[in-house]
């Protein structure tokens, strides 16, 4: 046992016990989804605008949307019945490491290939000048997207993990960061965050005077991620109304319901879930000054990588410790074009590196200050989009027990590690 094991060794663990917390869960069958959405797009004026013989140019993201293939499925369709010609454009900045292959790999793990889909994916970094916005900066827009007759942004609008503003994650953003590519997502950041709740509006008024913009579909999830509203909108309504669906939005959000916690344990994170991997307004730990929510945590343990983010670490910097199973995960060249376009470096710095789960855990909890360390307040999620169940230590279980959103599901029980010191249900939090 090397030095590190012997510090560690004798560190308290504490029994956890599997807990359950309910929320509202209004959303969308599955089933319903193509006839909701043809629906909203029947009722809705931008249809008028889908004419035989126009290419349509429908825009894929890089977040992990739970139905997101299914309903880019049912919008290529729709546009098909017009008589009109679609294909994907790959709308995500400089995601997928900022290369049209990366972009159209990033989407294919979501299952958006030119296979299920039923038309061409058209991945390219090519970009064109819309126009200076109101500031003087260059407005930049996806090459494809912008030479087709029309373009259909849809995105999911919910709270952003670095600022707040009118217009957050959502369209508007869909527009001037995901089909801006790189050099445009690199111009938005140029100045920080402290400037996107006026820049995002700013840029998106440009796309839609410059860019054939047809309309959105805006997608809000419930707090399982499951969809539920499908909002069309008009070119004319994007402005108008994106603000309102944020709001709402934001009612849906799940959270952690203990609050302060000495350690959040979180078994995985990845592109698919947050842009920065672990979604800020659920663990409290913002890359910027500029936005604040969640929960307050000394530390934060994060013990694995999606297979969905392709190595992609981005955001690994807002947690204290990991261990190597993430740490030999990791392809920098996926994880930095992310901090060199958006300018912040806090979320691609590589936290401590223990050699396995144990020691993590065991390291997060005796790096803590001021803590009972025979009762500490210990936390456990999969991660930051599945927040039904979760582990919780006993030092939690009298407020648990008093919470009527959350139901406790057995005893409290030793955490079960492998022979290799690792977690024996990583990633498979359930009863």
């Amino acid at each position: 046992m090397g030095a590190i094991g012997s510090l560690l060794q004798d560190t308290f663990l504490p029994d956890m016990v599997l807990v359950e917390q309910h929320f509202d869960d209004t959303h969308l069958d599955t089933a319903e989804i193509p006839s909701v959405l043809q629906k909203g797009l029947d009722e809705n004026t931008l249809a008028g605008r889908i004419r035989p013989g126009m290419r349509i140019a429908i825009t894929a993201g890089s977040r992990g949307i739970h139905n997101i293939a299914l309903i880019l499925r049912t919008v290529v369709d729709y546009v098909k019945e017009k008589g009109a010609v679609p294909f994907i454009v790959p709308a995500m900045g400089s995601h997928g490491g900022s290369t049209a292959e990366g972009q159209r790999g990033v989407i294919a793990a979501f299952g958006i290939t030119e296979e299920t889909m039923g038309c061409e994916i058209c991945s390219s970094m090519e970009t064109v000048v819309l126009g200076p916005s109101e500031n003087g900066k260059p407005v930049y827009c996806d090459r494809y997207a912008y030479e087709s007759d029309g373009i259909l942004v849809i995105g999911r609008v919910k709270a952003h993990t670095a600022f707040r503003g009118p217009y957050e994650s959502g369209i508007c953003k869909m527009m001037c960061i995901g089909l801006g590519k790189q050099k445009g997502a690199a111009m938005l950041h140029a100045d920080g965050f402290g400037l996107m709740k006026e820049e995002v509006p700013m840029f998106a008024r440009v796309f839609l005077e410059k860019a054939p913009i047809l309309g959105g579909i805006a997608i809000l999830e419930n707090a399982y991620d499951q969809t539920r509203e499908l909002v069309v909108l008009d070119r004319e309504e994007i402005m108008e109304k994106e603000p309102a669906l944020l709001i709402r939005s934001k009612t849906y959000l799940p959270s952690i319901p203990f609050d302060p916690v000495d350690v959040l344990v979180i078994d995985q994170m990845g592109k698919n879930i947050s842009g920065d991997g672990m979604d800020p307004n659920i663990t409290g730990r913002f890359p910027t000054p500029f936005a604040d929510g969640g929960i307050t945590a000394q530390r934060v343990a994060v013990l694995d990588l999606t297979d969905e983010t392709h190595g992609n670490a981005a955001g690994m910097g807002l947690a204290d410790v990991t261990c190597r199973r993430l740490y030999d995960k990791i392809d920098f060249e996926q994880t930095y074009p992310n901090s060199i376009t958006n300018t912040v470096t806090e979320v691609a710095k590589i936290p401590m590196v223990l050699y396995n789960d144990r020691q993590a855990i065991q390291m997060a909890l005796k790096s803590c200050n001021f803590i009972d360390r025979k009762r500490p307040r210990v936390v456990r999620i999969v991660n930051t989009m599945e927040l039904r169940y979760m582990w919780i230590s006993e030092g939690l279980l009298p407020l648990a027990e008093a919470n009527p959103r959350v139901t406790v599901l057995g005893r409290p029980a030793p955490i079960a590690f492998d022979a290799d010191g690792n977690l024996t249900d990583l990633n498979h939090i359930h009863p």
